[in-house]
């Protein structure tokens, strides 16, 4: 039977953010790739900042939207995750299914955050490794570290632009999210016709059921 639900929470809810809390402090390289790694660092301060402020969770997903707008490239994610499908939807669709994914992964995020309140009091400590310029892309190497778990080795795909860095990819244990997620929507299309209004509802009942499991 065809999934309804085209991007696994548990993909979306890694992509971002979360292993960037414990990026309370760490090494400065001396080399062109400085900007990357002060990026990724600043941003795990934001994000902690919003995630430990004792504010309502109402006021935590206002303060998050536009936190991952800023420090995430969503439109490039969302388009490179969608492949080759991008070209079959019309530019009503494209505007909706990025508005959507980023819908989700807002979704996403909030779900763990309970799970990262205090990291310090968790033991939680994040590394940051040397950076390594790959074409247009900083890869920004880092040790994510826990008292209760095994350590976990995450990489930052970070693209400079004109506005300043931002997150286009996450490369966990080896695997890269945005490739795992592509593979997923193209799997979800796949079973449903290269049907984009199916994909479109798909998200649009991911998102609702997210809102209201939240609201109990």
């Amino acid at each position: 039977m065809p999934s309804s639900s085209p991007l696994p929470r548990r993909a979306l809810a890694a992509c971002l953010l979360l292993p960037l809390i414990g990026l309370r402090a760490g090494p400065a390289w001396a080399d062109p790739t400085d900007q990357a790694a002060a990026f990724i660092r600043q941003a795990g301060n934001d994000l902690a900042a919003i995630v430990d402020a004792p504010n309502p969770a109402s006021v935590k997903r206002q303060r998050l939207g536009p936190f991952i707008a800023r420090v995430v490239d969503v439109p490039a994610v969302a388009r490179f995750c969608l492949g080759r499908f991008w070209r079959l939807a019309s530019p009503a669709q494209q505007a909706e299914y990025q508005r959507l994914f980023h819908g989700i992964l807002l979704d996403s995020v909030m779900a763990r955050v309970g799970d990262y309140r205090g990291p310090q009091a968790k033991g939680m400590h994040v590394v940051i490794g040397r950076t390594e310029p790959r074409g247009q892309d900083i890869y920004v190497p880092t040790t994510v570290e826990r008292s209760d778990a095994p350590s976990a080795q995450v990489t930052w795909v970070v693209r400079p632009e004109a506005a300043g860095p931002r997150i286009i990819d996450l490369i966990a244990e080896g695997t890269s999210l945005r490739i795992t997620v592509r593979a997923d929507y193209a799997s979800f299309l796949t079973q449903h016709n290269d049907d984009i209004p199916a994909l479109l509802a798909a998200m649009r009942r991911q998102i609702t059921a997210s809102e209201s499991g939240a609201g109990h």
